[in-house]
This record gives structure tokens, sequence and C-alpha cells, in this order.
């Protein structure tokens, strides 16, 4: 069973920051594409970053250059740092991997965390 643990969401004023942590555990022989999705109220999950096993970054063009993403290969973990929030940011945020498990290649999610930016 694989495990994706979130942390970090919470509330911030515009122009603030926050960093998000996904921690993925398990039966994990390897960890490939991880990223960060995120749905506010009334609107489809859109994909917000993503990252390669070798450290490519992929973002929407609605954060580039506010949020980055990084990961640590040894723990299995992926970072979110935002900067420069605003009201649009608002959603829950979802962490997403993709792993090597004894049946092959398997996409988990993780619970969510909020992500309020308000004033």
């Amino acid at each position: 069973q694989v495990q994706l643990v979130e942390s970090g969401g919470g509330l911030v004023q515009p122009g603030g920051s926050l960093r998000l942590s996904c921690a993925a555990s398990g039966s994990i022989f390897s960890t490939y594409a991880m990223g960060w999705y995120r749905q506010a109220p009334g609107k489809q999950r859109e994909l917000v970053a993503a990252i390669t096993s070798g450290g490519s970054t992929n973002y929407a063009d609605s954060v580039k250059g506010r949020f980055t993403i990084s990961r640590d290969n040894a723990k299995n973990t992926v970072y979110l740092q935002m900067n420069s929030l605003k009201p649009e940011d608002t959603a829950v945020y979802y962490c997403n991997a993709v792993v090597s498990v004894v049946t092959g290649l398997q996409r988990y999610w993780g619970q969510g965390t909020q992500v309020t930016v308000s004033s």
C-alpha cells in the first residue's frame, strides 16, 4: 500500500508565501513523475506543476514565475514553494505521484490540503 501525505496548507494574505510538502511512503520501488494539482470550488481539477525523477519541470501558465516545484528523491518527497500568492490561488491542492510497485506503475493521490489566500 502506498500513501501520499501532504502538509503545509493554510490561510495566507495576498502576496504571501506557503510551502507544501508531500511524502510518499509504502512498498515503493521507484518514484517517477510527481506533481501538484488544485481544485477550486465549482471548477475542474487542474495541473499546477509537475517534476520528473530527473528534475525536469512543467508549470501552469498562471503560476509561472511565482511557484517552484522541487523534489528529494531519497525521501520520495515533492515540494511546492508558492510565492506572491493571489486570491485566485485559493483551492484544495492535491499531490500526485507515479510510482513503481509490485504490480507495476501506479498513480496515487494525496488527500488534499486547503490553501486559502485572503485578507
